[in-house]
């Protein structure tokens, strides 16, 4: 039941960032969100977004509750979207099968060590903590990059 509980109170911080960085894109035009602030390499709205909703997939589904996933990483940094809905129903999906993968989680889920693809080996809770670390600072970057772009276009008063 522990783990259970845990595993509830991280997703509710992870699945919120995640609801408000796809919620940022809600009346975006093309344009708006694919703008890209100075300096080149830095990432559009959209590619924020697909960036996040393919990690916590990988992370919680994959890594944290072992089921199979194949992600093209470096194709996120290249996603372009000519409207929002595509990345918020994907996201709307992905959070229906999380919030099923956790409910299953069982017990001494959050203690085992399982191996990250890029961070090595962590424990179940740790995976989580880096879910809702990874989150919440691409959603910060969101708002920021939302921010630069309405003051690029004029938007800001």
């Amino acid at each position: 039941m522990r783990d259970h509980e845990t595993a509830t109170t991280f997703w509710r911080y992870i699945a919120g960032s995640v609801d408000r960085l796809v919620g940022i894109l809600d009346g975006l035009s093309e344009a708006e969100l694919n703008w890209r602030p100075l300096p080149p390499g830095t990432n559009s709205l959209f590619i924020l977004a697909t960036h996040t909703v393919a990690n916590t997939e990988e992370n919680v589904l994959a890594t944290l509750c072992g089921e199979p996933l194949r992600r093209e990483r470096e194709a996120e940094f290249q996603a372009y979207g000519t409207a929002p809905e595509p990345i918020r129903q994907r996201w709307a999906l992905l959070r229906r099968r999380i919030e099923a993968a956790l409910a299953d989680l069982p017990p001494g889920a959050l203690d085992t060590m399982r191996q990250h693809p890029r961070r090595g080996p962590l424990t179940g809770r740790e995976i989580l903590i880096v879910v809702a670390r990874h989150a919440a600072e691409h959603l910060g970057q969101a708002e920021l990059t939302r921010d630069l772009m309405k003051a690029a276009t004029g938007e800001c008063g």
